[in-house]
């Protein structure tokens, strides 16, 4: 794609200047906001986040249970004190003071005291995707981690070489549960990878009491007859008569009364059920904590808190997801049951079950690297499990205050602490190993920083741990990850790239658009003519025929189609779905996940397709999962968006990177990130099309924020008159100093009387050229010899290059010097020292500070 170097006019739109595109194949999907997900995430935060958080620490309640609840209910944010420019310049965080509505309930009384209480200031997101802390924009990485649910892979074992299953029920807070299959065809059980407890054992703690009630529960699963795994199972426990437990007939009905998830659908006592329940439950607690006195309590209280608590074990709306999706149970996680995330005895026999399938051959096995299997923390969830741990030490803190305080003086204000939250907050924008200093060297590297995926950090992976297998590129990596931009050195594959095109799905899954590929018409479009019918369409009422098979539909034939009945659809040739005509909803791209992908079958994005959008040729390239085959046109489901939506903005940049290889294409999506802005930007010749989307949502540029007039430019300011003839200041950055030390400065490229829209650039940045990506020159390169002066890694520059400066770049240093007060008095810099020669101070200039190029020696 060239680029023609084209400067507007005065009464011109400065929208994206003239292009001429050589591509042959038509961009038919914008480039979504480069930085949604950032932006969308903190969005969450603010609204459902707080609220979801808030929701579980609510009530807290004092130990004794008996004098008073305090209740978390609506929170708002105030206005920042300061706009982002002025906290850089003040080196100050950029932030907005949380407020929460508070109810104290004094239960004596039943009196109900109200009161807004300010939990601290909270950093706020800029429009840029970017947080200010202490003057310095950060950007908080997202997290690539494994997504909580159920995992079943095959172990083969060693003495008997078969394969035998494992599952892994992992939660996103709580105790990890793991199964085993065992040699001998006994299922077993860990918790938080303790010590073994067999199924039938678990089974009978959360109350499945008979043994016959057990086995029917597996009837239709377990039908292997030279591997019985339930019958295996029982006949592995202790044999014990739980009459000999001797346990007290009230402190069974207790159990049964309290714990209703036991005894299902049987609502009235049953002692020898209730024996055999007590004696597992007993059992349980003697594997989990050996050397421990057991008691029915005891026993009770631990299997209701590891599993059955809200507060401490949380599936998360996405581990039930994934839960009931792999095990065909309904799916919940729409639903406002807060009981929704914990543990069911369904749960863990769908799992036990699934596991009899696995080892008979019957069932599927997970691919832990798949993409499927792993989900996006982005920054809203990652402050939000902040602010639970902060809220967590606050409501100890809490608790201890509710046993000293006097009820007449006790209100909200007195009870909180807000200082756990605040310490929380600031301890993670300020040392956490996914809030990083933002790389500004330029808008490229700023706009990558903010789309990177990291797989380590708190609750991810280590260098040190990481093998091959997690690094690799997978093949449902496809329009989600890039496979090429990834660092050189010991994070290769743990830190990669948001490919062009994906997006972040609300339980932080990645997703990719497809074209839909459709092989029916209704007979209303707009685009009947010129279709082939692959079946021949009859007129119901004569039984005439209107078109044959395999005959285009004329413009004669059109009329009578579209007489047919109501609702009829045409059978056609294949055919890519595009935007609707007539304003209605566009139904022609969709957007999957990785595990949903692999139902379908999908078309390159380069396949030949005519103005109807049929294919032309016929014999296409398709893929299904890892399988990349040849076939029909009328085999393929669905089609890929673009080319580029494979790799990542960086990647993209490359002019004809299918003519690269691999290795020297990751050095080069590395390398534009670490190019400096030069005095004089000039955007490329020949470009890919995507410069003006990466320079436009780096947020480097300024862009106008309404519809109007520019009316005013100089070095400080645009101002843009609306249409109700109100001004917009737009005010620009001047030389100022970036986290890299390179020089930010903004330049207006809109001039007086130029006619705006929203969005348009009014001023370029230091590496944008009239909205372009200016990374570097266009200069004449040959490729030859010359007296050996460019051997090897050497280069000759023609000297206009140096004398015109080209590759001129402008760094900033900031450097302080300290005059402290002291005992003798305060300190003087100076350059009038007394005794000393003026060879010795010919480093120091007339202020007494050190000067910029020192002599040596």
């Amino acid at each position: 794609m060239a680029l023609p170097s084209v400067r507007t006019q005065n009464g011109h739109s400065l929208s994206r200047q003239d292009v001429r595109s050589y591509a042959r194949i038509p961009q038919v999907l914008e480039v979504p906001n480069l930085i949604e997900s950032q932006i969308q995430s903190y969005g969450w935060f603010r609204e459902e986040g707080l609220k979801k958080v808030f929701r579980e620490v609510s009530p807290i309640k004092d130990y004794t249970d008996k004098k008073y609840e305090l209740h978390f209910r609506e929170h708002n944010f105030g206005e920042p004190k300061y706009s982002p420019q002025e906290c850089k310049e003040r080196e100050i965080t950029y932030s907005q003071p949380l407020y929460v509505t508070t109810h104290l309930v004094v239960k004596e009384t039943g009196e109900i005291k109200e009161m807004p209480i300010f939990m601290g200031d909270f950093p706020m997101m800029t429009d840029n995707g970017t947080f200010i802390i202490n003057g310095a924009e950060r950007v908080v990485v997202s997290q690539l981690v494994r997504s909580p649910g159920i995992y079943f892979t095959m172990e083969r074992n060693p003495s008997s070489n078969r394969g035998l299953c494992m599952a892994k029920l992992i939660p996103s807070r709580g105790a990890w549960l793991e199964f085993e299959t065992s040699n001998k065809d006994v299922l077993s059980v860990k918790v938080d990878r303790k010590r073994k407890v067999s199924a039938s054992i678990f089974l009978r703690a959360l109350g499945v009491s008979h043994d016959d009630e057990i086995l029917s529960m597996f009837d239709d699963v377990d039908t292997d007859e030279s591997h019985s795994y339930m019958q295996s199972t029982l006949r592995s426990d202790p044999a014990s008569d739980p009459r000999d437990a001797a346990f007290r007939e009230d402190d069974l009905r207790k159990m049964w009364e309290e714990a209703k998830w036991l005894h299902g659908e049987r609502d009235e006592f049953d002692l020898p059920a209730a024996q055999r329940i007590a004696a597992a439950q007993v059992e349980f607690y003697k594997r989990l904590r050996p050397g421990e006195p057991p008691s029915l309590d005891n026993s009770r209280n631990l299997i209701n808190n590891l599993f059955f608590e809200p507060r401490r074990y949380d599936l998360g709306d996405v581990g039930r997801h994934k839960f009931n999706g792999k095990l065909g149970l309904p799916d919940v996680a729409d639903s406002e049951n807060e009981e929704k995330n914990v543990l069911t005895r369904n749960d863990i026999i769908a799992v036990l079950q699934m596991m009899i399938r696995i080892n008979n051959g019957e069932g599927q096995v997970d691919d832990i690297d798949h993409l499927g299997n792993r989900r996006v923390r982005a920054v809203g969830e990652l402050v939000q499990n902040q602010v639970r741990v902060g809220l967590l030490r606050m409501e100890r803190m809490v608790k201890e205050k509710m046993t000293l305080v006097e009820q007449e003086n006790a209100s909200p204000q007195a009870l909180v602490n807000i200082r756990p939250v605040v310490a929380a907050v600031r301890e993670f924008f300020g040392g956490s190993q996914l809030s990083q200093f933002m790389d500004q060297t330029n808008p490229l590297a700023e706009l990558t920083h903010k789309r990177r995926l990291s797989a380590l950090g708190p609750g991810g992976l280590s260098r040190e741990r990481a093998g091959f297998d997690v690094r690799d590129v997978h093949f449902s990596h496809y329009g989600r990850i890039c496979p090429i931009e990834t660092p050189e050195g010991p994070n290769i594959g743990l830190l990669s790239s948001l490919a062009s095109y994906a997006r972040v799905n609300e339980f932080g899954f990645i997703e990719s658009p497809y074209r839909m590929v459709r092989r029916e018409i209704s007979k209303d479009s707009d685009d009947l003519r010129g279709r082939i019918v692959t079946e021949a369409v009859i007129n119901p009422e004569n039984g005439r025929v209107i078109v044959n098979e395999g005959v285009s539909i004329g413009s004669n034939r059109v009329n009578a189609i579209r007489a047919l009945p109501e609702g009829t659809m045409i059978q056609v040739k294949p055919y890519v779905a595009g935007p609707s005509r007539n304003g209605g909803p566009d139904d022609s791209v969709i957007w999957l996940s990785a595990d949903k992908e692999e139902q379908f079958k999908i078309a390159q994005a380069n396949a030949r397709l005519d103005e109807l959008n049929q294919f032309l040729d016929d014999r296409i390239e398709i893929r299904v999962g890892d399988q990349y085959t040849q076939g029909s046109p009328s085999e393929a489901d669905l089609m890929d968006v673009s080319p580029m939506q494979i790799m990542s903005v960086s990647a993209a940049l490359i002019p004809f990177l299918e003519h690269d290889d691999a290795n020297r294409a990751l050095m080069g999506s590395n390398m534009q990130r670490q190019a400096v802005p030069l005095l004089r930007p000039e955007a490329p010749t020949v470009g890919t099309g995507i410069e003006d989307r990466v320079a436009r949502d780096s947020g480097q540029m300024v862009t106008s924020e309404v519809n109007g007039v520019v009316t005013s430019v100089n070095g400080r300011e645009i101002v843009v008159t609306d249409v109700d003839g109100e001004g917009h200041v737009h005010p620009l950055i001047k030389f100022s100093r970036t986290n890299q030390g390179t020089c930010f400065d903004q330049r207006p490229i809109a001039t007086r009387g130029d006619v705006v829209k929203v969005g348009d650039v009014l001023a370029d940045s230091s590496s944008t050229e009239n909205g372009e990506l200016a990374l570097g020159q266009n200069v004449l390169v040959a490729f030859m010899s010359w007296e050996g002066y460019n051997y090897e890694d050497a280069i000759i520059v023609s000297e206009r290059l140096y004398r015109d400066d080209y590759f001129t770049s402008i760094h900033i240093e900031r450097h302080e010097m300290e005059a402290r007060e002291t005992k003798l008095g305060p300190e003087e810099i100076t350059r009038d020292i007394h005794n000393v020669g003026d060879a010795s101070l010919r480093a120091i200039d007339e202020r007494g500070s050190i000067r910029d190029v020192a002599p040596e020696g």
